[in-house]
């Protein structure tokens, strides 16, 4: 009974992660890392490989299957399709009707899980505060990405997947960020609303081996580098707060992620409209009550 009720929670990781992954600028690895189960999601993909085929050979499926970690991650990627496919519309209309709150809320999020990073990282020797530093500066490079067009071709959305995918699992970096900048962003949302099978099949073949080769990566970097790789990682989080800052302007109806910041003052100045403080901040508290929260469940659990 208590191991099914921690695949419920896994499931529930898996819908949070999801809908994190929908937002340009929010990155479903951010959501794995503060709920505690980012080492266990590197660990049980980068098992996947030629001897986990070895194992189904000699031993049989259910070898092979415990090997891999198989009820961990059909229980966490069941819940980030089924949040994906169900959540995409709502996650659009929040953020085309109540950008502030929706933005105020990824910020505390993003912010608290700063401190959650910064908090674990043993040893803070010197080439953690580079490692720290290289981590902010790469964030901002990519906040300052502007989007390019590209076509819907069959070798874009295997590339894109690839592209996303190792995004979405560095915690502060969006997948879906990444797929707006290369200007791939709403044909993929496009094939998600109408189910597109041809389109999903080859950007999910892209995923899976994009997955598949930079969750092994990161593994290794984890079991043997472990200082300097959160410390990147907090660098890298701390960074992305550029992207999800709230209050943005913009000449066009583009998504928020292109918008360039200004201060709430600048903003009710400039558009004539409530820059919502009061409502963005309590977003911004909840969110970081919600991450502690999180972290006390994993610690205790």
């Amino acid at each position: 009974m208590r191991l099914r009720s921690r695949y419920w929670g896994i499931a529930a990781r898996g819908l949070a992660m999801g809908a994190a992954d929908v937002v340009p600028g929010v990155s479903g690895g951010t959501i794995a890392f503060i709920s505690g189960i980012y080492q266990e999601l590197l660990d049980s993909i980068s098992s996947i490989g030629p001897k986990t085929l070895q194992t189904l050979l000699q031993q049989g499926p259910a070898a092979s299957w415990r090997q891999m970690n198989g009820n961990f991650l059909l229980a966490l990627f069941t819940g980030i399709v089924i949040s994906i496919f169900s959540l995409a519309k709502i996650i659009s209309f929040l953020l085309e009707n109540h950008p502030i709150v929706v933005w105020s809320f990824f910020f505390g999020l993003i912010l608290a899980s700063v401190v959650s990073v910064i908090r674990r990282v043993p040893h803070w020797l010197w080439y953690c505060y580079l490692f720290f530093t290289v981590g902010v500066a790469v964030s901002l490079v990519i906040g300052e990405m502007r989007p390019i067009t590209i076509a819907a071709t069959p070798q874009a959305l295997f590339f894109s997947g690839s592209l996303a995918i190792c995004a979405m699992l560095l915690p502060g970096i969006s997948g879906s960020f990444i797929l707006l900048m290369i200007g791939i962003y709403p044909q993929v949302i496009a094939a998600v609303h109408q189910f597109n099978i041809a389109s999903l099949s080859w950007f999910a073949a892209g995923a899976a081996i994009g997955l598949l080769l930079f969750s092994r990566l990161l593994s290794w970097l984890l079991h043997r580098y472990f200082s300097a790789t959160l410390a990147f990682l907090g660098g890298v989080l701390l960074g992305s707060l550029k992207i999800v800052w709230p209050w943005k302007l913009h000449s066009d109806h583009q998504l928020p992620p292109l918008m360039f910041n200004v201060s709430p003052l600048d903003f009710t100045a400039q558009t004539g409209e409530t820059a919502q403080l009061g409502v963005a901040v309590l977003a911004s508290i909840l969110a970081l009550l919600l991450v502690f929260m999180l972290e006390w469940f994993a610690r205790n659990h």
